[in-house]
This record gives C-alpha cells, structure tokens and sequence, in this order.
C-alpha cells in the first residue's frame, strides 16, 4: 500500500444504511460515476433518504462530492448501495454534486449537460479513487453510469420522443485525467 494519506471523508451514514445488503470488500472490483443532477448537496441528501424499496432503503450512491472538494460518505463500502441497475452488488458509486439536467431531466429539450466540474471536485475524486485503489485489492474498472444505463424513457414533454435515462457524468467530466491519474480501466 502506497504511504499516500488518505482524502479527509466525512461520514454521514444515511438511515436506512442497516437495511442494505452486506458485501466483503474484495468483492468489489467497479466504480461508477455519477453527477447528481440535482443542485446541491443537502438536495442529494434528500434525495438519498427516501424510502423507495420494501426493504426500507433508498438510491444512493456511497461517496458524494461537493463542488468544493469536500467529501462525505453516506454508504459504507461494505454495503451495497443502489446506485446503477445491474452493478450494485459489485460496485462504489461516488456521486459528483452537478445540476445535470435538473430539473428537467426528461424533457426533451433540456438534455444538455453543461455545468463544468470545478478542479477542487476532480482532484478530490482523483484522491479518492487513488485511496479507493490503495484499499480494495479487487478494484480494477470504472465506469460512467451513461455507459452502464443506457436505457431510455418517454419524454416529459412529448409523448412521441425518448431520451436517455441517465447521461451522467455527462460530456464535460474529464474522463482522460482521471483515467491518467489511477490504475483503473474502463469497463468494457
């Protein structure tokens, strides 16, 4: 293990963290990344504590970054958040705070995504990969959740058009940094 020090995360368990399923840490080897597409942090927190399952959970990803690099933890790693249909068993999601679409994320014609990801949120998503890397021996792949969710919906606006159900990170997360500054490979 590299003698890097660890990203300063503060830990704010969401409620409902007993009631998801548990995983041992090797298990993991897939981190996907998201935009909130939502305005802020205390509206993602929000968003992430309400119930939607018979378990008693909700969606939420494990790790949120702020746009000025502050980073909190709402899910351990060893629980399986629900973050991307299909990946949660094996994956962290870690959340970039972004408006995305928000809030028109299926109207037709507000698909852009052109909020830009300050430098303080990526350096500390490159920290925390890297320290993501130094403590999960099975970590080896990321991904974007466009890649990973490629489903679309019904247009809020029209009836008679689809647009895609998740686009983030979205085209202006700078996928060459990162991918320069970890040991992670894209998945697929």
């Amino acid at each position: 293990m590299p003698d890097r020090a660890p990203p300063r995360i503060d830990s704010q368990p969401l409620p409902y963290v007993a009631q998801l399923g548990e995983r041992a840490p090797d298990d993991i080897d897939l981190v996907v990344i998201h935009c909130t597409e939502l305005p802020d942090l205390a509206m993602a927190r929000s968003y992430g504590e309400r119930v939607l399952y018979d378990s008693g959970s909700g969606n939420s990803g494990h790790f949120y970054i702020d746009r000025d690099g502050s980073i909190v933890q709402y899910v351990p790693v060893e629980r399986i958040a629900h973050h991307v249909s299909g990946y949660n068993p094996r994956s962290i999601g870690i959340e970039l705070v972004n408006t995305g679409r928000y809030p028109h994320w299926l109207d037709s014609r507000h698909q852009a995504m052109d909020e830009p990801y300050p430098e303080a949120q990526i350096a500390a998503l490159i920290d925390l990969l890297q320290h993501l890397c130094d403590t999960l021996p099975g970590l080896h792949h990321i991904a974007g959740h466009e890649a990973l969710d490629t489903r679309d919906e019904v247009a809020s606006d029209d009836p008679d058009r689809r647009v895609q159900r998740k686009l983030d990170p979205g085209p202006l997360f700078p996928w060459p940094r990162v991918l320069a500054a970890v040991t992670l490979t894209p998945l697929g």
